[in-house]
């Protein structure tokens, strides 16, 4: 029986407690503390239940002097209340210590009395002999722990305590339904604190005879039997371990200590008996989990708390001075280390522990042994540093961190005894820095025990030994896993240089920094110059500042590296700056540096403005205020900044914002409390003040305007975050969730001030409306970050008319048939709910009967929706064609769950009992509603029809889903329509897709609804004892849902989503403490393993993906700390159906069982939520796919296939960087066979079986290819006299035979893993020895091939790798050299001679000066051959020339790279000039894939070759890839502007007209595919950009009209990137040209050109933004300048404003620069767009997409218009631009006057008429009105300044004043209907348009 803890206790007596002190003096503030303590007891918050303990306390403090005053009985009641809260409070310590501190306060000098009522309140708990809960027992552990009180009456009733925890043990262990859950480990614990907190009351009870307790006998045999398995949980157990050997602590001396864990250890191997502990005897427990986990519990509890003194005392049974550290417990770990794979953690933890108590019990074992315990030779230390190699690269998380720290602790320990024996040789240190610095650099376990020698050899010794360090290191740190050990690594060297140079020196700053630079200078410069983002940031963040702090004087030889004028200099100087900011505070802003940060925060690179930006917000001291510069310029770039397309981006531009504001609010708030905050002006305090309120308050309104559905998705994130972060930082909103950042508690007096002056109306009608248009949005981003800002910040109901007009909104949108605007209903309805109390629930028009629940908001909500769910059901039934248009069940399904999941209050209603029934009949209608729908749409797919209809275990074919689908669109348009609707489109109509999106969305939608609901409502921690709102019956029909969805469902989709439910729901049954519940997953389980093991009449894994997430889904529900039988049972069962033998005749079109289990295992395998879990059963699986590879069944062979490369990806880890075989990837060889010994053995087995002899000649092998495939993702190892990889490497010598190519290819790649560093030079001796010296010698081409591709695949070392030494490699060139004629003709066999020159390749500087000249003799004999004319070098055609051909031109081309001789150049230009393709391709190829590093010499010279022959390439126009590849050439070699020379101009003199001719014609008449048009365009901007004949402008008009072209938003990308870096190459210097008189031809091409400029600024692709910014850039630039160091492209948006602003300065006067401006403005139809609004028209599934997401046209007319006006201002003095604004005005004004009439009609009548909130959401009305209105202003502008010839334009009839008011009063309309900014936001366009341009920017 288990006695029920009282309820409300705390409540009770908090209530009798405000009752007793209601009439006395202390009352107020005695209820005050009441107050707190309520608070606290009812939020579910900790941050809030923290902030209401702390008032409490600080109101404790004041009581306490009043209750010493009083007697005993009139403090008593509230010393109780507070005990009361401090009972119900044990689950969390902090509270429960608080709630210590309250009542130990209010009880001073009432000590005893406090003893008193805590006895009393103990003495509650259940008497002797009955079980106690787990509150009981949490409150026991608590009051034991926290309360000395606790403690003084817990050892008062000791033996009571005792009996009742072995009671409750007991009956958890046996009677409990799961053993070991919550209930069984609070019960240890207990036990654990009991022994710890009471040591001495409890050592008689152990280790006395005549203090022998029964009770503690008891419960040692039951902590026993927990230990040993009876607990099914890990942590339970180890949890016991702990609590035996706390009771081991107790023993009086140390020997009777030891003795009694001596016998523990010997228990597992004695089996049954007795085991006497101290005076205890208790019975051995039976072994009841195989795991042998008990050894890891007893080791990990000693090592854990068992003292020194025992463990380091001298065992008497041992014939040798033993002990129990050495000679017990370090077996013990070392067994278990190699044991336990799901517990490597805890392993691990128990390695790093024992070290930690050797070294703390050295002197003990000292006098114990005698000698040193780490000798060299010592077995122990072998033992120790081979456990540690092994498992160096562990990939479990966690082992990393316990392998460095027991390499620390194992060289302290060799140093400390080093030490006391006086041993100076300590050759340990150079045996691990040996074997250290043999290890490839992409091992992250090289670089921990790195960090741990160096203290103990010093820096210099380690740099000596290591030379390539600081570059490994770079490599590491742009590789995200090696980063944080390449940081640590670093910073071990630099401390100890500088432990080293001080050495009591006085000013040794300047010389250590000298020292420092000679290594790591050139290391943290490349970095910080890297343009490769992940490289720059690691070394910015995990070197740089630490290097700052650790040496300030390293900043001066920074500083002079970066003080270049080019990007990469840019971005290392800013991070310096911002380095120097975060160590030394604030710097000044001065010319120089205020000058080159405008610069930075102009720049194109992300990283660069963020870092500048990050200068600008962040300060070391929070109130420090942000002086008048550093607001500008914020406010110059924030609306730059709102539409970048990086998500990253945004996070951190948030981030910065939201630090500058912190520093306002808090220097603000410290000027408003009187102080004067650090870097203050005293004089400016007000000013300040103002300065910063007024920041804020047009932040607020920057965001809110840019929330309009007109603005881009990146701009409306962008401002959502920005809101977020005024909202977080300059409101008073308490936010539970945040850990930091909480308000200020004087936040009032600021909020008070600022909206005296008429600012921060966070909460306005405006602010409202713009927000609830972005429920509207069709992201899920937008919607849910918006929906949360309203919910959390915004007052708690919206206005009732605006909860009206959104209701019927959600309503709406509910019944689209496109899913993201029924899920926009959906968020719609959930915010509805949380912003609308029963006042304003009453106006809504809700169903009959929901409105009758109507005391509860949540329920009555969730009973509309059902209602609405049901009424669509019914349509669906009736007619599902039209429900699916019209009501599809997908919208109210999601609402449902967004209401019932996601609304805190709803489920909290869900838990008060006065509710329960209410919610249980609604839940189980609700489910069974979701049953029937299920079956209609699943049914309707299958041909069926009802939830009565017959269910098919698969999933219908897609023909019989057509045949359905298309029955159903018949019924619905009616029969007679059937026969003229059928075609032949492989289309799927309309139609088809209503039906198809209603079904799946729906399904998926149901799974994750009744998911969430069983996670919710089945948890654990839910309090029990009232009936369950999802009963049984009702969670057998979910599971039912489940099944049929998963078996009949084919869309992925769907499947998916209705996966994440399933899983969610069987974790919850799995981990209810019901066993009938339990079952239900188990028992699927099994059903589902019977029918793939049963023949079927279907294909089920074909037809249905969700077959295998069913297994899926109940094996990840598993407790992950548990044994996962589940699983196990799983998977066991699939390899043993797998492994059966197929029958003799199978059917083809059906799955065969095996084929399924392999599908299982390989969803197992990919599932994200099994873990390591998968790996226990990694070497069955493994085989299993082996052996499928070989099936004569081809499903059984792409099955294994699958399965295989699922596995290799699980046992690699994830792969970190793009493209197989990266050389950052993976793990050695030796550390992966070291983790998966048998795994291993497999691969061993079959490679030996692949090279044994066979008398029938080579057989085939399936799996061989996939092992090779598995090795050679792995590293090579360190070296070691008993590596484990040292067997495979025979195996893969011999493959090198292997008559399959890929076989001997693979083979080679596999070959390099198995051979260590130190090993490879035997091996290429070995394998270059092998190679033929004469033709008689080959036996085999096949074998000759194998070894040159395995000596090329150990010589290749990829860049930044180690490699062997050109000295080291030079008797393998000399047995190569030996071997030369396998390059020459007399080796027959093309492929041969081809992989001999790869390998010679490799060997550049090893060969001798003749043995070079004879490889260029035979490479010219060969390539001479090719000339026309010349004598053939063989008779016929061979396989394989080509390859020999390329690859001899590769080699050519690289010695002429290396050498940079005269005679290597000209003979690669000669090669180029040849006529034989396979030789031009390949020299093209290699140009084009050189990124850098080329020789000057031979850049210059092919670059003019390649000019020369341009004309005859184009001429002739041979070949398209051939053409492409040489414009692709021609301008890679070009990429830098500066390289053309006059030498080039002479090349083309002549020609240069005649190129242009043929490129432009190509690019405007022929169509040669979007590459070689891509090149053809670039080539002739290239041509153009150097083209001296400037009379002639046709050429030009001709290449700008190209640009046009290909610029439209409908062209290709590529297109547009085309036309982007034309414009870049030779668009700046055509419009340069043409602002000179000299060339006026040019001015209209110019304005096109800046045109086509502005549209690709506005490019959806990031990459033509970028090129299109490069020459708006170099228009920014003085061309009378040189570029120094190249320019700096500037952000697109600064690149747009400064085209505008060049328009308006240098072509204001031309009269096509007005038309070709208002061109940026869209003629949409206003009137249309409102009357389609009214209309309300029936929604269809597809909507039309923009052709540039991107742009934004609104925005742009905000941009446009101060450049419009300005413009008009000019026209009185220039005819031209006049006329042309007359012209403008006459054809447009007429239309803008009668659209802003129309709006004043039409809004002036109420919003409700036009369209309501939908209105508010239509992105094409915001964009119509927002042009509109600036129509309106440029309109009113012309008719100010163009004076009576404007007057005089008929249709217009008024005068500018009349315009403008009229403008006024319209927008005024507009704005409080959501439509446009007041009038006196807009009035500021230079803050929310155009802002001034940052000085050099460029």
């Amino acid at each position: 029986m288990v006695a029920a803890a009282p309820a409300m206790g705390a409540e009770r007596e908090a209530r009798a407690c405000a009752a007793f002190y209601g009439a006395t003096g202390i009352a107020q503030p005695v209820l005050s503390c009441l107050r707190c303590l309520q608070q606290f007891a009812g939020s579910t918050a900790k941050r809030c239940k923290d902030k209401h303990l702390e008032e409490a306390l600080l109101l404790s403090r004041t009581l306490s002097d009043a209750l010493q005053a009083l007697g005993e009985a009139e403090a008593r009641p509230l010393l109780r209340c507070v005990l009361a809260f401090q009972m119900e409070a044990t689950g969390s310590s902090s509270s429960f210590q608080k709630l210590e501190q309250i009542v130990t306060q209010l009880a001073v000098g009432k000590e005893a009395l406090l003893a008193q009522e805590v006895g009393a309140l103990l003495a509650g708990l259940p008497p002797q002999g009955e079980v106690l809960s787990p509150g009981d027992l949490q409150s026991v552990c608590m009051f034991v722990e926290e309360s000395s009180l606790g403690r003084q009456h817990w050892r008062q009733n000791l033996a009571p305590l005792m009996q009742r925890l072995a009671t409750t043990l007991h009956w958890v262990l046996h009677s409990q339904p799961t053993p070991g859950g919550t209930w069984g480990y609070l019960a240890v614990r207990a036990c654990l604190q009991l022994f710890q907190a009471l040591p001495k009351d409890v050592a008689p009870l152990v280790w006395s005879t005549e203090g022998k307790s029964e009770a503690l006998q008891n419960l040692l045999g039951l902590l026993l039997e927990v230990a040993w398995g009876k607990a099914l949980n890990k942590d339970t157990r180890l949890l016991a371990g702990t609590a035996l050997s706390m009771l081991v602590n107790t023993a009086p001396q140390p020997e009777r200590g030891a003795s009694a864990v001596l016998a523990l250890f010997q228990l597992p191997n004695r089996g049954a008996g007795e085991l006497k502990f101290g005076e205890l005897v208790v019975e051995a427990p039976p072994t009841l989990e195989t795991d042998g986990l008990e050894k890891l519990v007893l080791t990990r509890g000693l090592l854990t708390c068992c003292k020194t003194d025992i463990l380091s005392c001298q065992l008497e049974s041992f014939t040798h001075k033993a002990c129990l550290l050495l000679d017990m417990v370090f077996p013990a770990v070392c067994a278990l280390t190699k044991e336990h794979k799901d517990c490597h953690y805890y392993c691990f933890q128990a390695c790093a522990l024992w070290l930690q108590r050797l070294r703390d019990s050295l002197p003990a074992v000292w006098r114990l042994t005698g000698t040193r315990v780490l000798d060299q030779d010592t077995e122990l230390l072998r033992q120790l540093t081979q456990l540690m190699w092994d498992n160096a690269e562990m990939p479990v998380e966690g082992v990393s961190e316990f392998i460095h720290s027991s390499f620390r602790l194992l060289l302290e320990i060799y140093h400390l005894e080093c030490q006391h024996f006086q041993d100076h040789e300590r050759p340990l240190y150079q045996q691990m820095l040996q074997r250290v610095v043999s290890m490839p650099w992409q091992i992250k376990a090289r670089y921990v025990p790195l960090c741990a020698i160096v203290p103990y050899v010093g820096s210099q010794q380690v740099l000596d030994a290591y030379p390539d360090l600081p570059q490994h290191l770079l490599s590491c740190l742009s590789t995200n896993h090696l980063c944080p050990a390449a940081t640590e690594v670093y910073r071990a060297l630099v401390r100890q240089q500088c432990a080293e140079g001080q050495d009591g020196q006085q000013g040794a700053g300047t010389a250590l920094a000298e020292r420092w630079a000679l290594r790591w200078l050139p290391l943290l410069s490349q970095g910080l110059r890297s343009p490769l983002p992940i490289l720059q940031s690691n070394v910015t963040n995990h070197l740089l500042a630490w290097t700052l702090r650790q040496l300030p004087a390293a900043q001066a030889p920074l500083a002079a590296q970066f003080g270049g004028q080019d990007t990469a200099s840019l971005r290392a100087w800013i991070s310096l700056l911002k380095a120097q900011q975060s160590v030394s505070g604030a710097l000044p802003l001065q010319d120089g540096v205020l000058e080159r940060l405008c610069c930075c925060l102009g720049a194109c690179e992300e990283g660069i403005r963020l870092a500048a930006l990050g200068l600008l917000c962040c300060s070391p001291s929070t109130n420090r205020p942000l002086s008048a510069t550093e607001l500008r310029l914020l406010r110059e770039f924030l609306p730059l900044n709102l539409n970048c397309d990086s998500s990253s981006f945004r996070q951190l531009l948030q981030a910065a914002v939201r630090k500058a504001l912190v520093r306002l609010r808090d220097s603000s708030l410290a000027q408003l409390r009187g102080k004067v905050p650090q870097g203050a002006q005293p004089s400016r305090g007000e000013g300040q003040l103002a300065q910063a309120v007024g920041f804020v308050e047009w932040l607020l309104q920057l965001s809110i305007a840019s929330l309009s559905p007109a603005s881009n998705y990146q701009r409306k994130k962008t401002a959502l975050l920005l809101l977020a972060a005024v909202l977080e930082t300059c409101t008073d909103t308490w936010s539970p969730a945040r850990k930091k950042g909480q308000p200020p508690r004087t936040m009032a007096m600021l909020l008070s001030y600022a909206r005296q002056s008429g600012c921060w109306d966070f909460f306005s009608r405006p602010n409202l409306l713009a927000l609830l248009s972005c429920l509207q949005d069709s992201t899920n981003e937008i919607r849910d970050l918006a929906s949360e800002l309203l919910v959390h910040f915004f007052p708690p109901t919206f206005p009732e008319p605006i909860t009206q007009a959104l209701f019927q909104l959600a309503q709406d949108a509910l019944g689209s048939p496109r899913v993201q605007e029924a899920e926009a209903g959906a968020v719609l309805m959930k915010t509805i709910l949380q912003k609308s109390d029963s006042g304003t629930m009453k106006s809504l028009a809700l169903e009959a009967e929901a409105s009758l629940t109507l005391p509860n908001r949540g329920l009555c909500f969730a009973q509309h929706l059902l209602h609405v769910l049901q009424a669509q059901y019914t349509v669906a039934c009736q007619d599902l064609l039209r429900a699916a248009a019209t009501a599809p069940m997908h919208g109210a399904i999601a609402a449902l769950r967004r209401c019932l999941l996601q609304v805190p209050e709803v489920a909290a209603s869900m838990r008060a009992a006065e509710l329960a029934q209410s919610w249980q009949e609604f839940l189980t209608h609700l489910v069974t509603t979701a049953r029937d729908i299920t079956s209609l749409l699943l049914g309707a797919l299958q041909s069926q029809q009802g939830p009565g209809s017959n269910e098919q275990a698969a999933a219908p074919s897609f023909a019989d889903m057509g045949n359905a689908i298309g029955s159903l669109i018949a019924l619905g348009k009616g029969q007679g329509q059937e026969e003229e609707d059928e075609d032949d489109s492989v289309l799927l109509s309309e139609e088809h897709s209503l039906i198809l999106t209603c079904c799946w969305v729906s399904v998926k939608e149901i799974g994750l609804l009744l998911g969430g609901l069983a996670e919710l409502l089945l948890d654990p921690a839910l309090p029990g004892g009232s009936e369950p709102l999802l009963p049984l019956p009702t969670l057998q029909v979910a599971t039912r849902v489940f099944q049929e969805i998963l078996l009949r469902c084919r869309h992925w989709g769907a499947v998916e989503g209705c996966s994440m439910g399933f899983t969610k729901f069987c974790a919850a049954l799995l981990n209810h403490p019901d066993k009938e519940l339990q079952a239900i997953p188990q028992t699927m389980l099994k059903q589902g393993l019977e029918v793939l093991s049963g023949p079927r009449s279907s294909s089920i894994t074909r037809r249905a993906a969700g077959f295998p997430m069913l297994f899926l889904c109940i094996v990840s529900g598993e407790d992950p700390a548990q044994a996962r039988p589940l699983l196990a049972l799983c998977i066991q069962t699939l390899l043993a159906l797998a492994a059966t033998a197929l029958p003799q005749d199978w059917d083809q079109t059906l799955d065969l069982p095996q084929v399924c289990a392999l599908h299982v295992l390989q969803t197992l395998v990919r599932g994200t939520g099994l873990g390591s879990a998968l790996l226990r059963h990694a070497t069955p699986m493994v085989a299993l796919a082996l052996q499928g590879l070989a099936s004569p069944c081809w499903a059984m062979r792409n099955a294994a296939i699958q399965l295989f490369s699922a596995l290799t990806s699980r046992l690699l880890g994830q792969q970190r960087s793009r493209g197989e075989g990266s050389p950052a990837e993976g793990v050695s060889l030796q550390a992966f066979l070291g983790q998966h010994p048998e795994l291993g053995s497999v691969l061993l087995s079959e490679l030996r079986a692949a090279t044994e002899p066979t008398p029938r000649g080579p057989c085939l092998r399936p799996a061989l290819h996939a092992i090779l495939t598995l090795l050679a993702q792995l590293q090579p190892g360190p070296d070691g006299p008993d590596r484990p990889s040292a067997p495979f490497l025979e195996p893969l010598l011999g493959l090198a035979g292997s008559p399959i190519y890929a076989v001997r290819a693979m083979a080679a790649k596999a070959l390099v893993p198995a051979v260590p560093l130190p090993q490879r030079q035997g091996v290429l001796m070995q394998l270059s020895q092998q190679l033929p010296t004469t033709p008689r010698q080959v036996r085999s081409h096949n074998t000759v091939h194998g070894h040159l591709l395995q000596l090329r695949a150990l010589l290749d070392c990829p860049p930044g790798t180690d490699g062997l030494s050109a000295e080291a490699l030079r008797p393998v060139a000399l047995q190569l050299e030996a071997r030369g004629w396998l390059l020459t003709p007399a080796q027959r066999c093309p492929l041969v001679r081809a992989a001999f020159l790869q390998v010679l390749a490799l060997l550049p500087a090893s060969f001798s000066p003749s043995f070079t000249q004879s490889i260029h003799d035979a490479i010219s004999a060969e390539l001479g051959s090719l000339v026309p004319g010349a004598k053939p070098g063989c008779a016929e055609p061979q396989v394989g020339l080509a390859v020999l051909h390329q690859t001899m031109a590769h080699f050519v081309c690289s010695q002429a790279a290396w050498l940079a001789g005269a005679e290597q150049i000209s003979t690669i230009c000669a090669l180029l000039r040849q006529p034989n393709p396979d030789v031009q391709l390949a020299v093209l190829s290699w140009v084009i894939a050189r990124e850098g590093g080329t020789c000057e010499e031979l850049e210059k010279a092919l670059r003019l070759t390649l000019l020369e022959s341009l004309g005859s390439v184009l001429r002739e126009r041979r070949d398209k890839e051939f053409l492409r590849l040489y414009l692709e050439a021609l301008l890679h070699l070009y990429r830098d502007p500066s390289s053309w020379s006059q030498e080039a101009s002479r090349k083309l003199q002549g020609s240069l007209a005649a190129c242009l001719e043929m490129l432009l014609h190509m690019v405007e008449a022929e169509c040669p595919g979007p590459d070689l048009l891509f090149q053809a365009l670039c080539a002739t901007s290239l041509l153009l950009a150097h083209w001296l004949e400037d009379e002639d402008s046709t050429l030009v008009e001709r290449w700008c009209r190209a640009l046009e072209e290909c610029s439209r938003s409908a062209s290709s990308e590529l297109l547009r990137l085309a036309a982007a870096r034309s414009l870049q190459t030779a668009g700046a210097d055509v419009v340069q040209r043409s602002l000179h008189n000299t060339h006026p031809s040019l001015v209209p091409v110019a304005l096109r050109l800046i045109n086509v400029g502005i549209h690709l600024l506005q490019d959806e692709d990031r990459e033509v933004r970028h090129e299109a910014s490069g020459f708006a850039s170099l228009l920014r630039h003085d061309p009378s300048e040189p570029l120094r160091d190249g320019c700096v492209f500037v952000q697109d948006n600064v690149g747009l404003l400064g085209l505008l602003q060049l328009l308006l300065g240098e072509f204001g006067d031309h009269s096509k620069t007005f038309d070709l401006l208002l061109q940026h403005l869209p003629i949409l139809d206003l009137r249309g767009i409102v009357e389609e609004l009214e209309a309300n028209k029936a929604t269809s599934l597809y909507k039309e997409d923009e052709p540039n997401v991107f742009a934004e046209p609104a925005i742009l007319a905000q941009q446009l218009l101060p450049v419009l006006l300005q413009l008009l201002e000019k026209a009185p003095g220039s005819s031209p631009l006049r006329a042309s604004a007359l012209r403008w005005l006459a054809a447009t004004g007429p239309g803008v006057l009668r659209d802003l009439r129309y709006c004043k009609h039409c809004w002036s009548q109420g919003a409700a008429a036009r369209g309501g909130m939908k209105a508010l959401g239509c992105a094409k009305l915001h964009v119509a009105v927002n042009v509109l209105l600036v129509r309106t202003r440029v309109v009113a502008q012309a008719l100010r300044l163009l004076g009576d010839s404007a007057a005089a334009v008929p249709g217009l009839g008024c005068g500018a004043q009349e315009l403008e008011q009229e403008l006024v009063m319209v927008q005024g309309l507009l704005a409080q209907h959501g439509l446009a900014l007041a009038p006196s936001q807009s009035d500021v366009p230079e803050e929310l348009g155009p802002p001034r341009l940052p000085s050099g920017a460029a």
